[in-house]
């Protein structure tokens, strides 16, 4: 990939790079999710990995939402 720019590689490629949180696969009332932890146990939903298909409309299922889980293991609550 060629890239003509006025601004420098520097400058442009800035930020580009990051690692990735740290997410986690939990089971939450039988739905298997991946989720950002916050703190014990709370958690930001990335996204479902299954679940019936109807369950994926229920806003409080929906990425970005916080949820409460059990810490350990992946069981749910």
């Amino acid at each position: 990939m060629i890239l003509y720019s006025v601004i420098s590689a520097d400058q442009v490629w800035e930020g580009a790079i990051q690692a990735s949180p740290p997410f986690r696969e939990v089971t939450v009332q039988g739905i298997v999710m991946q989720v950002e932890p916050l703190d014990e146990g709370r958690a930001r939903i990335v996204r479902l990995l299954q679940c019936p298909l109807h369950r994926y409309l229920e806003p409080g299922l929906a990425p970005g939402q916080i949820i409460s889980y059990a810490s350990g293991g992946s069981g749910g609550s």
